[in-house]
């Protein structure tokens, strides 16, 4: 998995914002809400998202694939350079983390970020 690639698709999810937390976290949210957490350094050598509930356990099976610290309750994994997790993949993931966090938002926000 290229995680600059996974960086640079995060950032044309329609109303992505971006920012640095904790220091050397780079954040991906959309509504405020965060779906995608890597490194701010480049080359990032690992990223976290949410996943569904049915494939948090799937995906936490495969090597280089592990709960993510701090957020494993809310079903995020943290994939890192070891898993076999092509760049395909990946983006369809990324999109699903985007995906769920965006239907968690109110109405009106979907909406505002629906017409920018």
């Amino acid at each position: 998995m290229d995680f600059e690639a996974a960086k640079r698709l995060c950032r044309t999810f329609a109303g992505c914002t971006e920012d640095v937390k904790w220091g050397a976290d780079l954040v991906f949210s959309v509504g405020e809400k965060m779906f995608a957490v890597t490194a701010n350094a480049a080359p990032a050598e690992g990223i976290s998202f949410k996943v569904d509930d049915d494939r948090f356990l799937e995906l936490t099976d495969r090597p280089g694939i592990i709960p993510a610290p701090y957020l494993a309750r809310a079903k995020w994994v943290h994939v890192s350079r070891e898993a076999d997790l092509s760049d395909q993949e990946a983006a369809q993931l990324l999109r699903r983390s985007y995906e769920l966090v965006h239907a968690r938002l109110s109405r009106k926000l979907q909406r505002e970020i629906g017409a920018a």
